[in-house]
């Protein structure tokens, strides 16, 4: 993947994208909108959320040893993986151990961010997606581009086309006549996965939540796929990021209102799906956690970074954020997309690469997505911490225009001998370079920043002259 900026130029160039995403996105918002204002005491329940996921992450090591220890007793299996490679091991052998060559899979980004599917198609093994969003993006080759709505950039007709070339080669085909009405297009994922939900005899899920006390996991949809994962199988395999824990089962009250709202502008959720354990003759006979860190302590290590991993993948700061709605979600160059993904991905992946370096640039910093997240998660202050820790990192690496700009710019505001010559120049250029009151256009690299703004120009006299020919001193 190129740099966010190369990126976004490719997809801003998409009007089609640009109309879908726009389309999604503001009917989304106002949903939210209304249901949330119904809540008086919505600030209270922001806050409660953001609390308990502060309290959890300081506490970790005591919870997730709980947990472990609540999923053994239960009959479940707890398995630790440090990375992506640990995590893809680990399910690949537990799959392999069952004889089964195809696996069914409930909407999960963990499992995406650890590109799992790729790793037992390298082993044999067929991973079906479920979720129907998710079987577009599978069934069209692509990849999600949202974190609730993973194929948001495809309008019906594209979905319908999808289907209908795709369906048929990989199980039971779309129909004939089908056309691209939801209801139809429902139905025709429908009976495509049926045979799949029947047959298979290994699921594969994530968890939005994993209660401590109980060793029990939440998967919250709004579909059903996800309960016909999780009750036919007889061997059940979920990848649990390490910061989807709460303590208690009394937590889930606080998180099963905020989640709904925030993600799909809903009440509640209409299927929320928990299980501990194996119940014998009821369920998967057989169930795994792996437990996933790839990243995830490095991030809780960092004491302002850390406040990411209260996230509850609820995309509310997506449908904000002026800059994703005109980019999409491919841009960022993770499974981890707009605002949270700018914070969230270079913590988890760090910033060596270009993309990662780039990340926590992806953003206005207007602040709406502080204003919508449901735990405040404060991610303007984490996108100029992230920018910090960039700059920091290639101290004395001046490899490009804009970085020596920048350079000068610190050398001249350190010192305030420097910055009143500055300001004097600045005051006889208004004559050259702002004419018109602004500043007109400047030669490359400073072309990029005057082409795209109507920046007032200089000042004919600056605060410092005034405040020296005015009071005699120096202020």
């Amino acid at each position: 993947m190129p740099a966010f900026p190369d990126a976004a130029k490719r997809e801003l160039a998409d009007s089609q994208l640009r109309h879908n995403l726009a389309n999604a996105t503001t009917t989304i918002r106002r949903k939210r909108a209304d249901v949330v204002e119904e809540l008086d005491d919505w600030a209270q329940l922001r806050e409660s959320g953001a609390e308990i996921k502060a309290h959890t992450l300081s506490n970790l090591d005591i919870y997730l040893e709980r947990f472990e220890t609540a999923v053994t007793e239960a009959g479940g299996t707890v398995h630790w993986a440090r990375d992506a490679d640990e995590a893809n091991r680990i399910v690949t052998e537990l799959v392999q151990a069952t004889g089964e060559r195809e696996v069914v899979k409930v909407k999960s980004m963990a499992t995406q961010e650890i590109e799992l599917n790729e790793a037992l198609a390298e082993a044999g093994i067929d991973a079906w997606e479920t979720d129907l969003a998710e079987l577009i993006v599978q069934l069209g080759h692509d990849t999600p581009s949202h974190i609730l709505v993973p194929a948001i950039h495809r309008n019906r007709a594209e979905i319908r086309e999808i289907f209908r070339s795709e369906m048929g080669k990989v199980g039971t085909p779309a129909p004939d006549d089908l056309t691209d009405e939801p209801a139809r297009l429902a139905d025709a994922a429908r009976r495509h996965l049926r045979e799949k939900f029947l047959r298979a005899k290994v699921a594969i899920s994530g968890a939005n939540f994993a209660v401590a006390d109980t060793g029990t996991l939440v998967v919250v949809e709004s579909e059903g796929n996800g309960r016909m994962c999780l009750t036919l199988p007889q061997t059940l395999i979920s990848v649990v990021g390490i910061e989807k824990l709460v303590p208690s089962w009394r937590d889930l009250e606080v998180f099963l209102q905020l989640l709904p709202r925030s993600s799909t502008g809903e009440r509640m959720n209409p299927y929320t799906s928990t299980w501990t354990g194996v119940t014998a003759g009821d369920g998967p006979q057989e169930f795994h956690v792996v437990l996933l860190d790839n990243g995830r302590t490095n991030a809780l290590a960092d004491e302002v970074g850390r406040q990411a991993l209260r996230c509850i993948r609820c995309s509310a700061c997506l449908n904000v954020c002026p800059v994703y709605e005109r980019t999409g979600g491919h841009a960022y160059g993770s499974v981890y997309p707009g605002p949270i993904g700018a914070v969230l991905t270079p913590q988890l992946r760090g910033t060596a690469s270009e993309v990662d370096k780039s990340l926590p640039y992806a953003s206005s910093l207007c602040g709406a997505c502080y204003d919508v997240c449901p735990v405040a998660i404060d991610i303007p202050d984490l996108l100029v911490h992230l920018r910090t820790r960039v700059v920091e990192e290639r101290s004395g690496v001046r490899d490009k225009p804009m970085d020596a700009l920048m350079g000068v710019a610190s050398w001249v505001l350190g010192d305030a001998k420097r910055l009143a010559v500055a300001q004097k120049v600045a005051s006889w250029s208004r004559k050259v370079i702002g004419r018109r009151g602004t500043i007109g256009r400047l030669p490359a690299p400073l072309s990029r920043w005057t082409d795209a703004r109507d920046a007032p120009a200089p000042a004919q006299e600056s605060f410092r002259s005034w405040w020296e020919r005015t009071r005699g001193g120096k202020p």
